[in-house]
């Protein structure tokens, strides 16, 4: 799949919701991305099918981990404005705190960037940023 036409509009008009509704699992957790310069904040709205415990209530795990992965990936793309899809090689997330059902949001910084190879830092949050629900580090292939 080439997003190459995809990207370099999305960032010329500072728009990128087409750019997420080209993935479907972006589309099913309703992730949006904000753009400031060249630093991108990707938000997952609060959203009953995004819980997995209705008691507390609070998000499910693999839902943030899903939500960090797939921030980190079109994080690399916007960033490199790359015509691939990066291919996850591996990812680990650290879970910190419960997040709960409000609005969780995702800064991403690429740590290492290689020919064939790049590394992400990914932290998520929901009312402070500096207390932050989890973090990961993601490895893609980029070649």
């Amino acid at each position: 799949m080439a997003f190459a036409d995809d990207i370099k509009s999305a960032v010329e008009a500072e728009d990128y919701d087409s750019l997420l509704q080209l993935f479907p699992y972006a589309r099913f957790l309703g992730m949006e991305c904000k753009g400031f310069g060249d630093e991108y904040v990707f938000v997952l709205p609060c959203r009953e099918s995004n819980l997995g415990n209705p008691t507390l209530p609070a998000l499910h795990g693999g839902v943030i981990s899903g939500f960090m992965e797939m921030s980190a990936m079109i994080h690399l793309m916007l960033a490199m404005q790359t015509t691939k899809v990066p291919k996850i090689v591996d990812i680990s997330i650290d879970y910190i705190r419960a997040g709960y059902h409000r609005d969780s949001y995702v800064r991403c910084q690429i740590t290492r960037q290689g020919r064939r190879v790049a590394n992400v830092n990914v932290v998520a949050w929901q009312a402070n940023r500096k207390q932050p629900i989890a973090t990961a580090r993601a490895h893609f292939l980029i070649d």
